[in-house]
Parts: C-alpha cells; sequence; structure tokens
C-alpha cells in the first residue's frame, strides 16, 4: 500500500479500519440524563486543570441509546458528565463513559478523547418506568429510573409543541462546548497527545422531551468508578430524543506545549 493510500484510511487496521470519516450523524439518538447533587471536593477532583468547577456541586448521569450512528452502527453507552467552567465559558467534561461495542469506543478515544471503557450499558422502558442500567465485568454499578413520559411533557413525537422555549432551550444545553481529556502515549510510553479537546454538537433536531422526577443508584466499583461522585441528592431527570450531528473536535488546551513552555521559563 502506498503512502498516499495509508493516509486516506481514516482508522486501523488498514485492511479493516474501524471507524469511518466523519462528520457522524446520529438519527433518534435518546437519553436519559438525571442531574444529580454530589461531593464539591470529589467533584474538583475529577476536573483536570485548567477546568475548575462551576459551583453548582452537580454532575449528569448519562444513559444514551444510538440505534443509528453513522460509521458506528448501533449501540447504547453510560457515564459521567460534570458541568465545569474553562476561564469564563461554561462546559461539561466528560469524566467517565461505558460502551457495549469497539467501533465508537475505538473511534471516541482515539479522535475526541472520550474516556470510553467496554461495559453493558441499557437504556429501556420497562413497563410504567424509564430504565438505564450499567454492567461492569458482570456486576451493576448503576441503575437511573424515571417516570416514562408521565410529567412535565415539553414535546412530543407527534409534532405538537407543548412549550417552543422548553424545546429551543434543551436544544441550546445540547450546542454546549464538551470537553475531553485526550491522552495517547508514544511508542516509548511518554505522552504523544495530552490536550483538553472540545467539540460542539450541530444540526440538533428534537424529537420529544419530558421531564420529572428520578432516582439514581450507583455502587463502588474499582474498574468503573461511578459512585467515586456519590450521589447527594437528585434533583430531576430529562428524557428525550434528538437527531445530531457530531463534528470534529479542536484542541482548547495543550499540556504538552504547556510544559515545554514552563520548563523554558524554569
Amino acid at each position: 500500500m502506498k503512502t498516499d493510500d495509508i493516509l486516506k484510511l481514516p482508522s486501523m487496521p488498514l485492511s479493516s479500519p474501524s471507524y469511518s470519516g466523519g462528520p457522524y450523524r446520529f438519527i433518534d439518538r435518546e437519553y436519559l440524563i438525571i442531574t444529580y447533587e454530589s461531593d464539591p471536593e470529589a467533584i474538583r477532583e475529577q476536573l483536570p486543570e485548567p477546568l475548575e468547577p462551576d459551583g453548582s456541586n452537580t454532575v449528569l448521569y448519562e444513559f444514551i441509546k444510538m440505534p443509528d450512528s453513522s460509521g458506528f452502527g448501533s449501540y447504547t453507552e453510560s457515564g459521567i458528565v460534570i458541568p465545569a467552567m474553562f476561564g469564563s465559558e461554561k462546559v461539561n467534561f466528560t469524566s467517565q463513559m461505558y460502551l457495549n461495542i469497539e467501533a465508537p469506543i475505538s473511534g471516541g478515544r482515539e479522535i475526541w478523547g472520550f474516556p470510553k471503557k467496554l461495559a453493558r450499558p441499557a437504556l429501556e422502558v420497562r413497563e410504567d418506568t424509564l430504565t438505564g442500567t450499567l454492567c461492569y465485568a458482570g456486576e451493576q454499578v448503576a441503575m437511573g429510573t424515571m417516570r416514562y413520559t408521565q410529567e412535565q411533557i415539553t414535546y412530543d413525537l407527534k409534532g405538537e409543541t407543548v412549550c417552543t422555549s422548553c424545546v429551543e432551550t434543551l436544544a441550546k444545553k445540547m450546542s454546549k462546548t464538551q470537553v475531553n481529556l485526550k491522552l495517547i502515549p508514544d511508542v516509548d510510553g511518554r505522552p504523544a497527545i495530552a490536550q483538553l479537546v472540545s467539540y460542539n454538537m450541530t444540526d440538533i433536531d428534537i424529537k420529544g422531551a419530558w421531564s420529572g422526577p428520578a432516582r439514581l443508584y450507583l455502587i463502588p466499583h474499582v474498574n468503573a468508578p461511578v459512585a467515586d461522585l456519590p450521589v447527594k441528592n437528585v434533583i430531576g431527570a430529562m428524557h428525550f430524543i434528538a437527531d445530531m450531528t457530531l463534528p470534529y473536535g479542536r484542541v482548547l488546551h495543550d499540556y504538552l506545549k504547556t510544559s515545554q513552555k514552563e520548563k523554558k521559563v524554569a
């Protein structure tokens, strides 16, 4: 294979790339996001500098089902997102993420630095309850529940708008800057890439959105430490379905360049 052909490949291995090139379109992406209050010291510990806590002491626990994802297929993920500050900008930092198939794990880690690990997340309706679960290495480590489309309907799948401003607000929240810590070692084991990477979802089409009371149960596990951000009080939950596009990201902060500058000054 010639150099030009190699450089056109979207990913490894060359005989069968793990994922295709982007941007990546998601159809009927379904979310259960539970917002809860947690320990401020634990939140501070999970945020890499120069990110700072936003002062709310809140954490977002997410269960996401993606049945139609270009380049990645059909999969489910679950994890923790922390509202934070990058200077004066409000951002969301992805602290932990667990998926059930290989392609988006590889792509997410290699392109944007998503902290993805292999596990068994699920999001489904069980009788009158929207239920999200996460199992790691055969053990359940998280369960979130919400009443299924019973309270505070903001939009429905028939296209009948109940609260236009609610839908616009949700779309704005979904386009908020998201931040990941991307760490990739060189062949000698030293860091080749050490960056904060940011991105913004685009072309967001909210198809249905509901909010209401919820519960969240987290179980301590050494390799899936979601319980390290303990639940003090569940504030509420959002359940929504949307189409959106995940574009390529941008470097927000380069730790290697910053370290080199600091050494020169010293």
